[in-house]
């Protein structure tokens, strides 16, 4: 009888998978880009910005517990702590890569703590540029958690919460809800406040410019600038005709030639303050806008053939150093690219002893992408960007330009008339980049002897007017908050955005120009927390702030020192100050729909008229604002406009039948050249333009 063979069967068991390295950054899309450099052996997620932070609703700070902050999860950042806490379990190693400032070591130390992990461990990694090499080498040289960097980040937090939280609730009883005040914001706002009120006590004082016209060979023109070899000041039109009646009856000679080469260095590398600035002045490009394009080139695009890549270094500096590394690559690239002659020696140092100088200024990660090579890969404001940060390194690193520079002094009796003539030698690192004050135009001169007698062909009078000091932009406010030491470059995207949106102030054209509130918030503001808008307290606070880092003073110290004059004023404040009505002003005219009177009203984009009979009556219609031009089409005024985004405009008032409009504040002047409208148009050659687009005359 056969029997059935017996078989065996083995136990087999799959291999577990072997754990990843978890790595946490802030953005997905800076993940997506290092998850690549660092390949299958990590998992790299991304935070999403903040995981735990003061709750919205409540002060959250136990001034009584010696200012202890009480940090919660950020509401909707369930989901993502759940998965970093389920990755983490998994991983064998966690690091953590978030960015590589204040705010970043904040992030890293509020992850920690989410994820129960050693605050002695080794696991913090700084990435200051996102390209392939930096990455793998920065992981090579994980760190703790710097305690310093977090605890100025939570000074400020704190500083922040307990003046926003406890005098914004302040303004909401006394003014009208929705209002704010800041350490940094309020200070600003005073100084936008200050130059209006400069502006409106302006007393313009009359001056007139005289000017001769001569010709040899060709014509050319000096002003008349001293008498008695003192300078001289033509007040009105009286001693304007008495100068040229003794000017039409001399001689003209030349006194002095001075020849000699100037040089023009070039700039130093973008700041983050200094790159805002010049991207409000020649991209058109908001401080807000400016960040968000540059965090963007910061964490990784996908550039064709290339992958990828991190295109320019952190974004967040103070600083204009330089690494020896990046130096190489530049005067390899110029001395290929442009020639040995265009190789610069410039160094740069920073203004300030104490900057922050963790990170380099803002350079290209990659010299050898050159803009115009990957415009196709980037989008319009990311190219432009892209294009200003990349020649501005690479000028910084390139020879100065030369000029030939001609000073002429011509006499007439005791006066003496002045001008100046250039001529480019050396473009050096004006090859690359521009700055708006770099747009110099060759302005040669005939050839001159000294003693020489000239022959004139005109003299004219010019009456000008004494000009108020200027508004500020966005770019000369940044550069103010700058110089004064207010706030840091990460603060002024904020700063700028918050004011507008409060209705402290309006903007026409890039102008900001404080409204009736910002007028009335900053005028309670300096009665009552005259330290919070003052300056120079503003400034030395950030000093103590950033003593918390650099000098390792105690953070709650400083809070401490602080609050207890600010609590005096606080309720000092609540006391003294009774309810403010704002008062509805009328513009003069009657509802046409049912015959109240209209009101002027703050909207998004600037005033707008109203019905006073709201909610019954919801009229509304822009304010309209006549220039005191004939509009050259049909005659009547021209008026100042709002377009649907807000920008300001000067049209006809008999619009839709007339369309005539300008951009720029038409003047009751015609072009001498073509016969249209001249428009305040401030330029390097003159305050108007010819409104006619083909036509070039300026004046």
């Amino acid at each position: 009888m056969a029997t059935a063979k017996k078989t065996t069967t083995r136990k087999t068991t799959a291999k577990s998978a072997p754990k990843k390295t978890l790595v946490i950054v802030e953005s997905p899309s800076k993940a997506k880009t290092i998850g690549k450099y660092l390949g299958s052996s990590y998992k790299v997620i991304a935070s999403v910005g903040h995981v735990r932070d003061l709750p919205k609703s409540k002060l959250g700070i136990d001034i009584e517990d010696d200012f202890e902050p009480q940090y919660i999860p950020i509401r909707g950042k369930g989901d993502i702590i759940k998965e970093m806490r389920k990755e983490a379990k998994k991983a064998s190693k966690v690091y953590l890569a978030t960015d590589p400032d204040r705010e970043g070591e904040a992030i890293s130390w509020h992850l920690a703590n989410l994820l129960g992990m050693d605050p002695e461990a080794v696991c913090r990694v700084e990435f200051h540029e996102i390209t392939k090499t930096t990455v793998k080498e920065a992981m090579k040289h994980p760190r703790k958690i710097d305690l310093r960097l977090v605890d100025a980040q939570q000074a400020r937090r704190v500083l922040d919460r307990l003046v926003g939280y406890q005098i914004s609730p302040l303004l909401w009883r006394k003014i009208r809800k929705g209002l704010s005040a800041g350490r940094v914001q309020s200070a600003a706002l005073k100084i936008l406040c200050d130059r209006e009120k400069e502006i409106q006590k302006f007393e313009p004082k009359e001056y007139w410019t005289i000017t001769a016209e001569f010709k040899k060979g060709k014509t050319f023109t000096a002003k008349l600038a001293e008498y008695q070899k003192k300078k001289l000041t033509v007040p009105n039109q009286a001693e304007n005709d008495r100068i040229l009646a003794e000017l039409k009856q001399g001689d003209y000679s030349v006194a002095s030639l001075t020849q000699k080469e100037r040089m023009k260095r070039p700039y130093a590398p973008f700041t983050t303050s200094s790159m805002q600035q010049e991207a409000s002045t020649k991209l058109n490009f908001n401080t807000r806008k400016t960040m968000m394009v540059a965090q963007q080139l910061y964490e990784g695009v996908d550039v064709k053939g290339v992958g990828s890549i991190g295109l320019i270094t952190y974004l967040r500096t103070d600083s204009v150093r330089i690494s020896e590394e990046a130096k190489q690559a530049a005067a390899a690239f110029i001395t290929e690219r442009y020639g040995r002659e265009y190789l610069g020696r410039n160094v740069y140092t920073n203004k300030k002893k104490d900057i922050q100088d963790a990170h380099e200024a803002i350079r290209p990660s990659n010299i050898n992408l050159v803009p115009e090579d990957i415009k196709d890969s980037l989008t319009n404001e990311q190219f432009k960007l892209y294009r200003l940060i990349w020649c501005r390194f690479m000028a910084s690193q390139m020879t100065p330009a030369r000029f030939d520079n001609l000073q002429v002094e011509i006499v007439n009796g005791d006066y003496t008339f002045k001008t100046t003539g250039s001529k480019l030698l050396f473009d050096g690192y004006q090859r690359v980049y521009k700055n708006s004050l770099d747009d110099e135009k060759d302005r040669i001169l005939p050839d001159l002897e000294q003693g020489e007698k000239l022959h004139n062909t005109g003299l004219t009078g010019e009456q000008n007017f004494t000009q108020p000091p200027s508004r500020y932009t966005e770019a000369s406010l940044v550069k103010e908050l700058e110089e004064k030491n207010i706030g840091r470059p990460s603060t002024y995207a904020p700063i700028v955005a918050t004011l507008s949106e409060r209705k402290y102030v309006s903007r026409e054209k890039k102008t900001l120009i404080p409204t009736e509130l910002g007028f009335l918030v900053t005028g309670l503001m300096e009665e009552y927390f005259r330290e919070i808008v003052d300056v120079n307290f503003t400034a030395g606070m950030e000093d103590r702030l950033d003593d918390v880092e650099m000098q390792q003073v105690e953070w709650k110290t400083v809070i401490r020192d602080f609050y207890g004059p600010f609590e005096k004023e606080l309720k000092l404040a609540d006391e003294a100050i009774e309810k403010v009505t704002l008062e509805e002003q009328p513009t003069g005219e009657l509802c046409e729909l049912c015959g109240k009177p209209m009101v002027l009203k703050m909207g998004r984009f600037g005033e707008f008229a109203a019905c006073s009979g709201y909610p019954a009556c919801k009229n509304t219609k822009p304010i309209v604002k006549s220039t005191g031009v004939k509009c050259p089409s049909c005659g009547k005024d021209i008026v100042a406009r709002k377009s649907k985004r807000g920008k300001l405009f000067y049209g006809c008032s008999g619009y839709p039948d007339c369309s005539q409009s300008y951009w720029y504040r038409p003047v009751n002047k015609a072009c001498p050249k073509c016969g249209a409208l001249l428009v305040e148009k401030k330029s390097k050659t003159g305050n108007l333009a010819c409104s006619n687009s083909e036509c070039d005359y300026k004046e």
